[in-house]
């Protein structure tokens, strides 16, 4: 059996959960229902988890993360090569986005997944987002 990607998590989103933030139930709630394997995370969100936790000190908060989802579950995560990383350039221009946020753009669209997100900036590309309550209530 072939399981297809579905959703590709913003580094916000997991950031609500970690860090127990604002919208952290309905992060958690959607992260407790989809399927882990219709879920990817981009190698670009890993590394910036990595630098906020570490800066705020929650070393074991990062490893626990990285355990549960890589080492633990079914988590796909998407690296991008030479050739989507040039396009992650041409993206940010072309649509007015940061780095980060051309990266995940990149990464959902060339996986053919939903850009799950809080990040209202992604409302204005061609590919736009759902927040967690959204893709929840398909």
């Amino acid at each position: 059996m072939v399981v297809r990607l579905m959703y590709l998590v913003d580094t916000n989103v997991w950031l609500e959960v970690l860090l127990d933030q604002q919208h952290a139930g309905e992060a958690r709630d959607f992260l407790q229902t989809i399927e882990a394997d219709e879920i990817a995370v981009s190698e670009f969100t890993l590394y910036s988890i990595g630098i906020i936790l570490t800066r705020l000190k929650k070393i074991s908060v990062f490893l626990e993360f990285i355990s549960e989802v890589l080492d633990e579950s079914r988590i796909v995560c998407i690296r991008l090569d030479a050739a989507r990383l040039r396009e992650v350039a041409g993206v940010a221009t072309e649509l007015r986005l940061d780095f980060d946020d051309a990266y995940q753009y990149v990464s959902a669209s060339s996986s053919g997944c939903t850009l799950i997100s809080f990040d209202s900036d992604f409302d204005r590309t061609p590919l736009g987002r759902k927040t967690p309550a959204q893709a929840l209530a398909r």
